[in-house]
């Protein structure tokens, strides 16, 4: 194995955890937006914007994880399937709370409604990133996947 081609089988994890991060910051500003006071309308203008961002990059992450990354796992390491189903699972409940975080901003739901929204989402969220990262970022050291990051871990 040439240099290149180690630094490119190691920038999987790394492109995971900075995804991971750039997830988390995102999710610290909408929910500034929300602190800033989500009532005023230039603040419920921002809100819906930062929201809106958050969840399409949230979205967007995961499906790209489902499509591209969590089969080419199992492919190369099929002991992980469970693994990689529970992940899934996690994707599918995390967007579910996403849809409702929508519907509560549609509906112009309260600040104190929108922050539970944001709590949940934020506590399922961070299990979820630290168990997929103390599972994955190993095998992802080693998984030999010739793709476009944005395509794999979504477009944050």
């Amino acid at each position: 194995m040439t240099e290149g081609e180690k630094t490119r089988l190691i920038a999987w994890s790394r492109e995971l955890r900075a995804v991971h991060e750039r997830l988390r910051k995102a999710l610290r500003v909408a929910r500034a937006a929300l602190e800033d006071g989500g009532a005023a309308e230039p603040a419920a203008r921002d809100l819906l914007l930062f929201c809106h961002g958050f969840c399409t990059a949230l979205s967007g992450h995961h499906k790209g994880e489902d499509r591209e990354l969590f089969p080419a796992i199992a492919a190369a390491r099929p002991e992980l399937r469970e693994t990689l189903h529970r992940l899934q699972q996690d994707h599918s409940m995390i967007e579910y709370l996403l849809t409702d975080l929508q519907a509560a901003l549609d509906r112009r739901a309260s600040p104190a409604e929108l922050d539970r929204h944001f709590e949940g989402i934020a506590a399922i969220m961070e299990s979820h990133f630290r168990y997929e990262e103390r599972k994955l970022l190993t095998v992802l050291d080693t998984l030999a996947l010739d793709a476009d990051p944005r395509d794999v871990l979504g477009p944050l």
